[in-house]
């Protein structure tokens, strides 16, 4: 009898043969090498290791969607600075690559379903980050409803492609939760943060007021604000830990550790006071 790869083997191997297909050397002479956010593959690989599928359809679809999350990822990390054209336009051409890898193996696949659902979170999350960058959103709310769909929205509609809908809310908070980390990481250890930049623009009228020269209070305010989403999103995680069918031990130890991750700024505050 053939042993079936676990989920460990399962995530290695598809994590090996994503990195094979983006790491192309040329535009790696260019660019960043693309970042695979592993966490996502594992969410789609715990997703359909429960279902009725086969291993090779289960690599198939996870490298699909992985790929055009990072085709997603590439062009949102495009700087607007005046940087060296070619480099720039390399990083478009990136992400247009790995688009092209993308619609080729859900062509091969013929899954039509599949197709129309992942370009509704195309669109999704497209539409978003217009309104983000475009700076069209008025309210802390909105702007943060617009961060989570930009996340999770791929996602979402790879989990109700599969009729798996109870992963939806849960997958939205912890990619909107794993995001304002690294946010707030950046406005703490570099005072440079596009999301911290968005509250302030929304809280503080000063339009003339740099991010990085605003006052320990102002940047105390923006803390509280993130750390308010922070610990909503935390709750819901929890709660979700303990309700979430088929949620394997590898994924579990992953989710407990991002979670762990978050240090409230008013303990952080009260420790060093």
């Amino acid at each position: 009898m053939i042993k079936l790869p676990d989920i460990r083997q399962k995530f290695t191997d598809i994590k090996e043969q994503v990195e094979q297909k983006v790491c192309h050397p040329y535009l790696l002479k260019y660019i960043e090498t693309p970042v695979i956010d592993e966490d996502k593959l594992l969410i789609l690989v715990s997703i359909m290791d429960r279902l009725e599928l086969s291993y090779n359809e289960i690599k198939n679809y996870a490298m699909t969607t992985m790929l055009i999350q990072i085709a997603l990822d590439t062009h949102e990390h495009i700087s607007n600075a005046a940087v060296d054209e070619i480099n720039r336009q390399l990083t478009v051409l990136a992400g247009d690559y790995y688009s092209g890898l993308y619609y080729k193996l859900l062509a091969d696949s013929e899954d039509i379903n599949m197709i129309k659902e992942l370009s509704k979170g195309i669109k999704e999350v497209n539409e978003h980050k217009v309104s983000v960058y475009q700076k069209e959103l008025e309210g802390i709310e909105n702007l943060m409803t617009s961060i989570k769909k930009i996340e999770s929205s791929l996602l979402v509609k790879f989990s109700e492609c599969f009729k798996v809908d109870l992963w939806n809310d849960f997958i939205a908070n912890l990619f909107f939760f794993k995001r304002l980390l690294m946010e707030k990481r950046l406005f703490i250890e570099a005072g440079s943060s596009f999301v911290f930049e968005s509250i302030k623009e929304i809280t503080i009228p000063n339009k003339n007021l740099s991010i990085k020269n605003l006052s320990d209070k102002q940047q105390r305010d923006l803390l509280v604000i993130c750390d308010r989403y922070l610990e909503s999103s935390k709750q819901f995680l929890l709660k979700g830990i303990s309700q979430l069918p088929y949620l394997n031990d590898m994924l579990e130890a992953r989710i407990t550790s991002i979670i762990n991750e978050h240090q409230p700024i008013a303990k952080t505050l009260v420790e060093e006071g």
